[in-house]
């Protein structure tokens, strides 16, 4: 069976794909668009004829990029989720190199692509707006949080209703912590709410609702309501809740996004609160749809297809499995960022002081606000970037990558983070 090809641009089709056949199964037509490690084409089914977007994963670069749990989590979540609202995931398929989402087609692109048209009236936005919070609303009743709302990640179908996608960086409630909340730091810089700068755990589902709260700014202004070249300027701004109404924002509105968009966690709305506020609920109609039209029927495989059908081993539990889709890897990268009140300055001393009695460990490049270290055998490496929030608060940025721990342990998390835990701001 050939394997799909690179292509080149994002921006050309290439001859080469239009005869391909995946699988003997699904023809496969124009790019639609790619990423750091998926391409993402249009597709017809052979023998229905059905239009479809195929989203090709390269495992080799989902492995070197240590994204292989995050794959693994976006196909168990959408097998989860099936809503009128929500990009249909149909199969999932898989080769010696890649692996395929075979998923609904939206037909009318991204919803981004209207809003830079020019912005929407205040009915059209909250039309949009009801069939998000819907669709929000769906996912946490599953368990889902999706993390990552944004124009880019909203599409529309043939009847230019919306459809949500890329639960990528979506969690569930099994990643919930003892406390209650959840800790991984994700989202895009524009849309991501202050208390995940903070890094003291959050509500996922206040998360996706500050989110929802940019969105229904930007449809409605036709621009961010936080956004800055300078990203300490515009972090500095979402901590503290500080954006303008355009001119035309009616009263209601006006008041209706600052509940969204509440610096306080504690504070702001809720969705369910969202559903019975006034501006809301003006011509809404609760969409109404029989679940078992939405569960997921497995596909049957004919007799000489030479695939590995994802489901075959996804059990969605506490224990599902993926192993199958993956070689193990040996890279690991891993991010994650802490508030300090100490000065940019004084951090990376301390860390300058705690790395001189490893042997192992070397600066390789510093600045008065970053640092990066280097093992010896060029086996880790550990870039620490320090970003002023406010005139007392810095956001500490540690991104690392090691190959093959083991027996040395984790240096940052083993070695260097107890000594320095000290810096976190915890109040």
């Amino acid at each position: 069976m050939p394997e799909m090809e690179e292509a080149g641009s994002c921006s050309s089709i290439t001859s080469e794909l239009s005869d391909i056949t995946l699988f003997g199964k699904y023809e496969i037509g124009m790019l639609l668009g790619c990423g750091a490690f998926a391409k993402v084409y249009h597709a017809r089914n052979v023998r229905t004829g059905q239009s479809v977007a195929i989203k090709a994963v390269s495992k080799q670069k989902v492995v070197k990029g240590g994204f292989m749990e995050q794959v693994k989590r976006e196909i168990a979540i959408m097998r989860r989720l099936r809503h009128p609202n929500i990009v249909k995931l149909i199969e999932v398929l898989a080769t010696k190199a890649k692996v395929y989402f075979v998923m609904e087609f939206a037909k009318g692109g991204e919803l981004f692509t209207r809003i830079a048209r020019g912005r929407f009236s205040e009915d059209l936005s909250r039309r949009y707006f009801q069939q998000l919070i819907s669709t929000v609303r769906f996912c946490h009743s599953r368990g889902v949080f999706h993390r990552d709302l944004k124009p880019e990640n909203l599409l529309l179908d043939e009847n230019w209703n919306l459809k949500v996608t890329d639960f990528g960086l979506s969690a569930v409630k099994e990643q919930i912590r003892p406390d209650g909340l959840l800790h991984t730091l994700c989202g895009t810089p524009a849309y991501v709410a202050p208390e995940i700068l903070a890094k003291k755990g959050y509500d996922g589902a206040k998360v996706d609702v500050w989110s929802c709260g940019i969105i229904l700014y930007v449809l409605h202004a036709g621009y961010l309501p936080f956004n800055d070249p300078n990203l300490m300027v515009m972090y500095h701004r979402i901590y503290k809740g500080e954006f303008r109404f355009p001119k035309w924002t009616s009263p209601d509105l006006r008041r209706f996004i600052c509940r969204l968009l509440d610096p306080n966690p504690e504070t702001r709305i809720t969705v369910d609160e969202i559903m019975n506020d006034p501006w809301f609920k003006k011509g809404y109609k609760e969409i109404k749809f029989h679940g078992e039209d939405f569960e997921y029927k497995e596909e049957t495989q004919g007799p000489g297809t030479k695939c590995l059908n994802a489901f075959d081993i996804i059990s969605f539990s506490s224990g599902f499995d993926l192993s199958g889709l993956f070689d193990a890897a040996e890279l690991s990268v891993r991010r994650e960022r802490f508030i300090s009140g100490e000065k940019p300055e004084r951090i990376i001393e301390r860390i300058e002081e705690e790395i001189r009695g490893m042997e192992n460990v070397k600066v390789k490049k510093r600045r008065e606000n970053a640092i990066l270290l280097e093992g010896h055998n060029c086996d880790f490496v550990l870039a620490v970037d320090i970003l002023q929030l406010t005139e007392n608060l810095v956001v500490v940025e540690v991104g690392r990558r090691e190959i093959n721990v083991e027996p040395s342990g984790d240096i940052w998390k083993d070695k260097l983070w107890p000594k320095l835990s000290d810096l976190v701001n915890r109040n």
